[in-house]
């Protein structure tokens, strides 16, 4: 059975965050690796730097140059660099930057390659990690770059809560110029299809914000509603899709409506993810809907201001975990579903 776990890659982060501190923390649960063979990307003493600053004595990684070199039973690191790196806990360096890359890109060729099952991102500084090789706002961007075809999308996830963005790591003074019903439609369409594909929700039912304070009260308060927002929902509609709004967010939020949708759609990233991370702060996960592959990561930053204190949770990035895994076996039984359509009447008449 071993051969058949799945093999969850894992970038490292900043090395000055507490990426590789959380990473640790979740594998020291020996049932961990019941459900997953995880593989970090990074470096055995880095990783050793924060497992002493944090006075961990009973873990240890598998320390491997190459995927075939996994043990099923361990933990396992691969050594993408070998050169001492100057970590400074809780600061943002150059070097922070320059290795959660080297991370990242390993992580990401693993996937492109085959060798990984799943993608699992440790967090990284925006601002750090700039260069000529990484010119994006963020994780979802690069990914979409790489894997995807410029639609993919922000998806937050928690037990009670899904929500996505149509815009993400932009400027707030650019929000309503990036809006336009086709966009706002294709974000609809990406996060519908994720939702059955990903969630097995077969008649996903949507709730979509509106950009301006009261949904615009009709034009009073902008017109983005009516000129752009509107026209997008009813075209979703048209296509038979099950959408609504545009909602207030503060009224949305604070009545509870979203308790009865299975996602919302904000319109950009704060007033998705403020009342996201109020409702379900260290018990989220981000994950890149819209790509052939899957990637998660905790809902968190590098919080440097606790890095190296032993303070840093790591329900989320366990959560990440097990959602990575959850999405691609339910796409993996989905698509072995829609290859045999007498299982999927089987299944019908067994229900």
């Amino acid at each position: 059975m071993a051969e058949e776990k799945i093999i969850v890659g894992i970038s490292q982060g900043d090395i000055n965050g507490i990426g590789l501190e959380v990473i640790i923390k979740t594998f020291l649960d020996p049932q961990m690796l019941e459900i997953c063979t995880p593989v970090v990307f990074g470096s055995n003493k880095t990783a050793s730097f924060h497992r002493k600053a944090l006075n961990i004595e009973d873990f240890s990684f598998n320390q491997i140059h190459d995927i075939s070199e996994i043990s099923h039973k361990r933990a396992n690191i691969i050594n993408v660099y070998e050169e001492d790196v100057a970590i400074e806990l809780g600061k943002q360096t150059a070097d922070g930057g320059k290795y959660a890359l080297k991370s990242l890109e390993a992580a990401a060729l693993a996937l492109a390659q085959g060798k990984i099952n799943v993608l699992v991102t440790a967090p990284i500084n925006k601002e750090n990690i700039q260069s000529p090789d990484f010119n994006f706002p963020g994780h979802t961007e690069y990914l979409d770059e790489k894997f995807g075809d410029g639609n993919s999308l922000m998806f937050l996830l928690s037990d009670t809560l899904r929500v996505a963005v149509v815009t993400g790591h932009i400027p707030v003074t650019r929000v309503a110029q990036e809006l336009t019903t086709e966009k706002i439609l294709k974000k609809i369409q990406v996060l519908h299809k994720s939702l059955i594909q990903d969630f097995s929700i077969r008649t996903p039912k949507i709730a979509v914000l509106g950009l301006n304070p009261h949904a615009g009260d009709n034009g009073v308060i902008g017109d983005e509603e009516k000129n752009i927002i509107i026209p997008a929902i009813n075209k979703a509609k048209e296509d038979g899709l099950l959408v609504y709004g545009p909602y207030p967010a503060d009224g949305f939020f604070g009545n509870g409506t979203y308790k009865s949708f299975d996602a919302v759609l904000a319109m950009y990233h704060d007033q998705g993810l403020i009342p996201f991370k109020t409702i379900s702060f260290n018990a989220g996960v981000n994950f890149t809907a819209g790509l052939p592959i899957v990637r998660t990561s905790p809902d968190h930053g590098t919080a440097y201001d606790i890095a190296g204190k032993n303070m840093a949770s790591e329900e989320s990035f366990r959560r990440a975990i097990y959602t990575a895994i959850d999405i691609y076996n339910t796409r993996k039984q989905n698509k072995e579903l829609s290859a045999n359509p007498l299982k999927i009447n089987f299944i019908k008449r067994e229900r």
